[in-house]
């Protein structure tokens, strides 16, 4: 679990190594800028080094705030990952869709014959190295229960599931170690969500344990 310490601003920001296997994006100044915006904020990274996969999953929880898109483009930048988040294509018209893609948007077509897992799947299957990014809640409201998409993804493209938090308590880019879905989705799903808890969320009462 993430150290219960007090976020501070300043001081180093220990960014982990990316492994050659996983995508990658950005220069050396795109990491510098997100790591300053990093330290300046007093957030950091902890938890296990990041995996050497070529594809997976990386579930972000709790999501209650925009906040954790703010975070996560910082985090990216300063890893110099490349993630894919999903995206409904009418967001992806001209002009909006030009930043969606920079972003590492992929466009999903919710009235396709096929649905979004199957149409993610493709995406996974037809691509050398990607990491797809979701959040599990798909919404920043109170839910009692997480969508099961992120599971499915996983278990039919065949890779695991990278689950990390943004822990606004403490100020964490928390990295839990990755999780290899054994085809049991409720009990998978539990044991994954029983890494979160209410205080690491921006507004701990929209996070449902």
């Amino acid at each position: 679990m993430p150290p219960q310490t007090p976020a501070r601003r300043g001081g180093a920001v220990r960014v982990p190594v990316l492994p050659r296997s996983v995508p990658s994006r950005g220069n050396a100044i795109t990491r510098i800028l997100a790591t300053t915006a990093l330290r300046l904020t007093g957030w950091r990274f902890s938890g296990e080094p990041f995996p050497d996969v070529r594809k997976c999953v990386l579930i972000i929880a709790p999501h209650t705030s925009n906040w954790d898109f703010v975070v996560g483009v910082a985090a990216k930048y300063a890893l110099g990952l490349r993630g894919t988040f999903l995206g409904k294509d009418a967001l992806f018209r001209f002009p909006l869709g030009i930043v969606m893609r920079w972003l590492g948007g992929f466009p999903v077509d919710r009235t396709a014959k096929s649905d979004v897992v199957t149409q993610t799947v493709d995406l996974v299957a037809k691509t050398e190295r990607i990491v797809v990014a979701l959040a599990p809640e798909g919404t920043r409201k109170l839910t009692p229960r997480w969508r099961s998409g992120f599971y499915w993804i996983a278990q039919k493209a065949g890779i695991p599931i990278l689950p990390v938090t943004f822990d606004f308590g403490t100020k964490s880019i928390h990295i839990f170690p990755l999780f290899h879905p054994t085809g049991d989705q409720d009990g998978d799903i539990a044991r994954i969500r029983a890494l979160y808890r209410p205080e690491m969320a921006k507004y701990p009462e929209k996070f449902a344990v």
